[in-house]
């Protein structure tokens, strides 16, 4: 299983703020999120949004990481400070 973290507007838009999904077929974090997006309308708009942030395993990443068994995927909104 990958273990999928929501975080800020992510978690209040889909409802949850945790999913384990099976990692047969998921080679990326694209794959990931594609798999995510195909559960419905509400995921679907929210996870193929353009400004989604991906971390694996806690360090940032692209769209084309890796993604393995008994990792951490985490999707969040860009995160600004003052």
């Amino acid at each position: 299983m990958i273990q999928v973290l929501f975080f800020a507007q992510v978690r209040e838009l889909l409802g949850t703020d945790k999913v384990a999904v099976p990692a047969s077929g998921i080679h990326t974090t694209e794959d990931l999120r594609a798999v995510l997006a195909a559960k419905n309308e509400k995921w679907g708009k929210v996870m193929t949004s353009d400004k989604l942030l991906v971390a694996v395993n806690q360090t940032m990443s692209n769209w084309d990481t890796v993604v393995e068994q008994g990792d951490e995927v985490a999707f969040f909104p860009p995160v600004t400070g003052g």
